[in-house]
């Protein structure tokens, strides 16, 4: 058999993967299984963003629409960018995604030729790394430390940028920490782009899930997106709809003119039907999303709680998204063998924390997008499992 490609072998993934396969192993072979590793809403899509779906189906609205994505769901985009944002983006700087893990690749290859760097945050999602992988260029961690409460910050970012930095990857709140990086300092980040002449491309896909009065900061309200600044958002988590894979990006006209065809060359377009339900997720009735909030809240609460009581761990209190980052240095186990030892002895599921990147070595994260029922027991097992330790 011939050699695959380079860019083949160098694929990575995403190893949260490998974890809830041995997690579904184990519960093959009988046991229980509290799974706190993956960032999986436990709640079903509101009714009436999946009724819409519905009905464009049996209309019919299932053919080929542009690769743009349709003017109604884009239009919705605008008027939600305005509300949220505080500016109105041109419709040319709207474009439609299938979710919004995609949008990170496709920025890279679209602004980062091989060779150059994309600074990236150190814990952050693994996608930004493997992203960075697979698009051949050259992935420069910042660090996000305890310290700060894992926020990001401009000081750090800068004694990174190099001559040949491109591109700057923010995200907050963060997966996996759940921290909120504060307005002034998202601004300090902006003037750094603007000073080395450098792209911003800030995910914010858990910018609806702020808790307490913590304040959520765009660096594209600073620029509107029509200079350095690329926005990606999606469905997935606010409106638990994971498997609709939908997503938006906003960014300069020019540049998402080029992504338009990226995305039209490997997809085609993101189904009608799916951005019909996108529609009446962002216009329609926005009850179940505040309920949602409100339970989360409430569940991170009782993580909060509960980790603090296990010997040997310690966390932050995440201001957003729904994870948490505890410390786990005191048991003097490193994160693989905390995690893998958790799940085969408790019979519970974490992300060590070395899967975000080499300054997340010494936490695991904990999902709390399961219901009240299961955390505790997952709690129950995790201080049972610190105590022999």
């Amino acid at each position: 058999m011939k050699a695959l490609s380079l860019a083949a072998d160098a694929l990575v993934g995403q190893p949260m993967f490998q974890i809830i396969d041995r997690a579904r192993e184990l519960e093959d072979a009988g046991r229980s299984i509290v799974h706190l590793e993956i960032g999986e809403p436990d709640f079903e899509t509101p009714q009436h963003i999946s009724a819409e779906a519905v009905a464009a189906i049996q209309e019919g609205d299932t053919h080929y629409v542009s690769s743009w994505g349709i003017l109604e769901l884009r239009q919705a985009v605008q008027d939600a960018t305005e509300n949220s944002r505080g500016f109105r983006p041109d419709l040319d700087q709207v474009l439609v995604t299938p979710g919004a893990n995609i949008a990170t690749y496709i920025a890279i290859r679209c602004l980062v030729d091989p060779g150059f760097e994309v600074l990236i945050p150190d814990p952050g999602f693994p996608t930004y790394r493997a992203s960075v992988v697979a698009a051949g260029v050259t992935g420069i961690p910042y660090q996000l430390s305890e310290e700060n409460g894992f926020r990001i910050s401009a000081d750090l970012i800068e004694s990174q940028i190099t001559s040949r930095t491109r591109l700057i990857v923010l995200n907050s709140p963060s997966n996996p920490t759940g921290a909120v990086t504060p307005p002034e300092e998202i601004r300090r980040v902006y003037e750094l782009a603007q000073k080395y002449d450098l792209y911003v491309f800030s995910d914010e896909i858990y910018a609806r899930m702020i808790f307490d009065s913590v304040a959520f900061s765009s660096p594209g309200s600073l620029d509107q997106c029509r200079e350095r600044v690329i926005i990606s958002n999606g469905f997935s988590k606010a409106f638990a709809m994971t498997g609709w894979r939908l997503g938006v990006m906003i960014g300069p006209a020019a540049i998402m003119a080029k992504m338009m065809l990226f995305l039209q060359t490997t997809l085609s377009c993101v189904p009608p039907f799916v951005q019909r339900a996108g529609i009446a997720a962002i216009k329609g009735d926005q009850s179940p999303v505040n309920n949602m909030m409100q339970v989360y809240q409430r569940r991170r609460d009782l993580v909060v709680s509960g980790v603090r009581n296990c010997p040997g761990l310690s966390t932050p209190t995440p201001g957003g998204a729904f994870y948490l980052f505890p410390s786990i240095e005191q048991t003097g186990l490193s994160s693989n063998e905390f995690g893998r030892r958790l799940l085969e002895e408790a019979g519970v599921a974490v992300v060590p924390g070395g899967h975000f990147g080499p300054s997340g070595e010494g936490h695991v994260r904990l999902s709390f997008a399961s219901s009240e029922d299961l955390l505790e027991e997952g709690i129950h097992r995790l201080r049972k499992f610190c105590e022999k330790l």
